[in-house]
């Protein structure tokens, strides 16, 4: 009990250095902390694919359609469950020039996609509305909060991939099962998008842009991949089909030099704090030389002068961890509104908060080693000397 009374008031005797280090700790646990949420939600959509989900796009690229007809075809392939499709369809809603509006917009197939897709969540009575209208949509949670969409609502969007002025009519609202599931699309109807094809762009109807596959086993994956991929392998619209983890890993793996720039960065930020706090308990421990030896003198063993210099490490070292914790979920907080649908899905994962416990005891460990280890090699004559 002595000795941590001793730690607390030595901590506190040099004040503005003592705050001054603690800020310092405070502000790089946060920005760790921030750094590893921003790869956390880079990475989210791979975190949060099914295992037993498979897509199936167009070999050579993923921007290029096939066939309505292979519908079919993919659901009589053993191991298959359901099989659902969907079509990016872009467009601009209001100013293109503010990265506010835009979001996914996507069409689908409402009889089978929330089968494949359980995690999007639909009241009966909207998702029966939505059913009945060819114009209507989905649209999530966060999305709707973020536009102020309510039901009954019009939304205009002026086609790019698919020229021309769209009305959607909001008739449902959809969450996720949990905080890992997207809340920023909106979806509708394929046949409203197909039939508008047929009359105005013949020849672009009966497309989609890729196949959701649900597999009853998940063993089965490699054989029903290399079954549907046979099956079109030397037709005009040859087929890849990966698992789901696969298909959102090669979206990521697109930006990877700033993911890598991102983690680099927050190993730098560990170095930053270990330079900060060492700096400051290699400064007290110097200032302390006389003092150690008296304390040795008076018969305090070497496990005391540790206990002295590694608590005072570690009380700096923890209170910057717990206030820079602390600074990291409102910042999170703040970053998600401002940035609704860039990351779709952004939340200080457990994972990272004991990775910032870590570093930061780390750093106090580390931080206490060098003046420690000279304060228990020191003669008493040295130290008694060493200040007058």
């Amino acid at each position: 009990m002595f000795i941590i009374k001793l730690v607390l008031k030595n901590s506190i005797r040099h004040k503005l250095r003592t705050f001054l280090t603690i800020v310092g700790v405070a502000i790089a646990v946060m920005s760790f902390g921030f750094m590893r949420t921003i790869v956390t939600a880079w990475s989210s959509g791979v975190q949060s694919s099914s295992e037993n989900r498979m897509i199936t796009r167009q070999a050579v690229s993923f921007i290029f359609p096939l066939p309505y007809s292979c519908l079919q075809q993919i659901q009589q392939i053993p191991g298959v469950t359901e099989v659902s499709y969907a079509n990016w369809f872009g467009g601009v809603y209001k100013d293109a020039a503010d990265w506010k509006n835009f979001f996914p917009r996507i069409a689908i197939d409402p009889e089978t996609y929330f089968s494949v897709y359980p995690e999007f969540i639909v009241p009966a009575d909207q998702f029966a509305e939505f059913k009945k209208e060819r114009n209507a949509c989905l649209v999530g949670e966060k999305l709707a909060r973020e536009h102020g969409f309510k039901l009954g609502d019009l939304i205009p969007v002026e086609g790019d991939i698919y020229p021309g002025r769209w009305e959607f009519v909001v008739r449902g609202i959809y969450r996720g099962k949990d905080q890992s599931t997207d809340e920023t699309q909106m979806f509708f109807h394929w046949e409203y998008l197909n039939e508008r094809m047929h009359v105005e762009t013949p020849g672009r109807e009966g497309l989609v842009g890729w196949y959701i596959l649900t597999v009853h086993n998940a063993a089965d994956m490699p054989r029903v991949a290399k079954a549907v991929d046979d099956r079109y392998k030397n037709s005009r619209s040859s087929t890849k089909t990966e698992t789901e983890r696969e298909f959102q890993q090669s979206f990521v793996s697109m930006s990877s030099a700033i993911i890598n720039s991102l983690e680099v960065v927050s190993y730098v930020i560990i170095g930053i704090i270990l330079l900060v706090l060492a700096n400051t308990i290699v400064m007290a421990a110097r200032e302390r030389t006389k003092e150690y030896a008296v304390l040795k003198t008076l018969g305090f063993s070497a496990r005391h002068i540790i206990g002295l210099i590694a608590g005072e490490s570690m009380f700096i070292a923890s209170t910057g961890c717990v206030i820079g914790l602390g600074l990291t979920f409102p910042m999170a907080v703040g970053f998600a509104k401002a940035f609704p649908t860039f990351f779709p899905v952004f939340n200080v994962e457990t994972v990272t908060i004991i990775l910032a416990v870590i570093v930061a005891l780390f750093a106090g460990v580390a931080a206490a080693l060098f003046p420690a280890t000279r304060a228990v090699r020191m003669k008493i004559v040295d130290g008694l000397r060493s200040i007058d």
